[in-house]
């Protein structure tokens, strides 16, 4: 049996990052930057210098980069040489996919892609340059940044970015289309399909495939549309039921996406749904709980009863879910249920096969008490007195740690072990650091009623356990992940470790563990280079053993250790 550890549930750290944009923002945060575009439009700011320093000169929204300044200045207040302008736009590109950069310029161009070049003509021409570079973009929003220089003479730049839409090209598949859903008149007998506008750039329009359950989608699809609605006015009207439509995306290349899930439909009938099968019920302490086996077709249940002995049923109640709790039920009491379902149209089922069920008591055992708990090397051992509870089922013990201040704490706990109703005490293997612990052992009837989860109440005491941590810490930067366990029986405390460091050659692994008399790790064993477990045989039961990995190289020299420990209870 592993130990049980201490969890960090109860510990939530938020971390909070700030970035710059790395190569898409300037150094300073500029006066222009309240300006904002909205995309696919690009932000374009003017310097008076070809180094993009300092602040802007201009910034305003443009819908396409495609401009001929000629000879003169860009815009008021820059030279008429020696200028940049620099057009930044963050959009969706869907599933990505083969895009192509075409550009012209006259004089210098670079564009980036998320901080990355892609084009770069970076010189004083004295005539038009053209050049199409091809690239990959993947999925999901990007920002585009394109910088242009005029060093001197004649200033021009175009720039647009294209999906290359050739099926020899493309291969990549459109993004599923999203926010699917349906709706059925019954009145009319049509079903009405809608989806959100898919991302794609190169998309070509939509396929709508319909099948009925139990069927597989046919290869033909029931529409082809470049809307985003369809209204299917061809479903029988006999109550046959559909696994809705499925909407895939295709594009220009051909490329279809994966289909959006499959949508329940059941069309209008007079048919009443199968009998409910599978009844079964129990023990709750709000009442009787029955659940069955959910209905094809059914949206809700009407539940009857009896009382046990009789052939008078009533209904008690109904449900949309395929169970039910009756809370009129009295305690000590037996009852005869049977349950039917109803479809969309009102039509109700027979009634199931009859279950009998009974109420039993509500009332939970008594809060356990004596109990005491003793620091032990390997962390405590536990004793408490004897439950008097007539009905006793079993014991869980919990661990917890104190929380608040010295006015007022409380003992956030969780589960240590289930144990059997004929137990007194219990070996807690646990990790002794020298921490308070709060504990307490709550008792279960058969009918799964405890003290603890009924009323809240418990006996809780706390203790501090012993501080058997090395005197040595464990350094930083190991290659090697330990992982120790108890021993479970004779074969001894047990070691694996996996090597991350893969690239590197080790001749081996050399074991360690702590010695409290030496105050030092002290080697146990060398392992081979293939071997990566270890048991410790020597290891003492009764106390909590410190171990050290190391990873050989072939010169002799050890790696970072690796540490991890492991608490073994004394052997029964």
């Amino acid at each position: 049996m592993r130990p049980v550890r201490r969890s960090g549930a109860a510990i939530a750290i938020t971390l909070a990052t700030a970035t710059t944009g790395g190569l898409l923002t300037a150094a300073a945060v500029p006066a222009s930057a309240a300006t904002t575009c909205a995309s696919p439009v690009y932000k374009r700011q003017f310097f008076a210098n070809t180094t993009f320093s300092g602040t802007p000169k201009k910034t305003d929204c443009d819908t396409a980069i495609d401009q001929n300044w000629g000879t003169g200045a860009p815009a008021s207040g820059l030279p008429t040489n020696n200028f940049g302008v620099r057009w930044t736009v963050t959009r969706d590109f869907g599933s990505g996919g083969p895009f192509s950069l075409p550009v012209s310029t006259q004089d210098g161009i670079r564009v980036y892609l998320d901080g990355t070049r892609k084009v770069d003509i970076w010189k004083n021409v004295s005539t038009t340059v053209t050049k199409t570079v091809n690239i990959t973009v993947p999925a999901g929003k990007h920002t585009l940044r394109v910088d242009y220089v005029n060093w001197t003479g004649t200033a021009n730049v175009k720039f647009t970015y294209t999906p290359r839409t050739t099926a020899t090209v493309d291969k990549v598949k459109p993004l599923t289309p999203t926010g699917s859903a349906v709706t059925y008149d019954t009145a009319t007998g049509k079903a009405k399909l809608t989806w959100s506008k898919n991302k794609e750039m190169d998309l070509a329009g939509y396929r709508v495939y319909r099948r009925l359950k139990g069927a597989a989608f046919p290869a033909k699809p029931l529409a082809t549309t470049t809307s985003t609605s369809y209204t299917d006015s061809t479903l029988p009207v006999t109550g046959e039921a559909y696994y809705y439509y499925e909407v895939r995306a295709y594009d220009k290349a051909g490329n279809e996406s994966t289909g959006t899930a499959d949508k329940l439909v059941t069309t209008a009938d007079l048919t009443a749904p199968a009998v409910p099968t599978g009844l079964d019920t129990s023990i709750s302490v709000n009442g009787i709980p029955i659940e069955w086996t959910a209905v094809t077709g059914a949206t809700s249940y009407n539940v009857y009863r009896a009382p046990s002995g009789s052939s008078t049923y009533v209904k008690v109640g109904d449900t949309t879910k395929a169970s039910y709790l009756d809370t009129s039920a009295l305690e000590d009491s037996t009852y005869l249920y049977r349950v039917t379902a109803l479809d969309a149209a009102g039509n109700e089922s027979a009634r199931s096969a009859a279950i009998e069920a009974t109420r039993p008591d509500s009332t939970a055992p008594p809060a356990v008490t004596g109990l005491t708990a003793t620091p032990t090397e390997y962390g405590f051992s536990l004793a408490w007195d004897p439950n008097p509870a007539p009905d006793l089922g079993r014991y869980v013990v919990y661990r917890g740690e104190l929380l608040g201040d010295d006015e007022e704490k409380v003992c956030s706990v969780h589960e240590v072990e289930w144990l059997s109703a004929d137990t007194t005490s219990y070996e807690y293997a646990t990790l002794p650091d020298g921490e308070e612990a709060c504990l307490f052992v709550d008792a279960y009837d058969d009918n799964w009623w405890s003290a603890w989860k009924t009323t809240g109440e418990a006996n809780i005491i706390t203790a501090t356990e012993l501080d058997m941590t090395p005197s040595v810490a464990t350094p930083e930067g190991s290659p090697l992940e330990l992982d120790a366990s108890g021993a479970e029986g004779d074969e001894g405390n047990y070691l694996d470790w996996n090597w991350s460091a893969s690239s590197q050659e080790t001749t081996g692994y050399r074991v360690y563990r702590w010695n409290p008399a030496t105050e030092a790790y002290e080697k146990i064993s060398d392992v081979g280079s293939g071997v990566t477990y270890y048991y410790d045989t020597g290891a003492r039961r009764g106390t909590t053993s410190f171990y050290w990995v190391t990873t050989l190289a072939a010169d002799g020299t050890e790696s970072v250790p690796a540490g991890d420990w492991a608490a073994t209870a004394p052997a029964e």
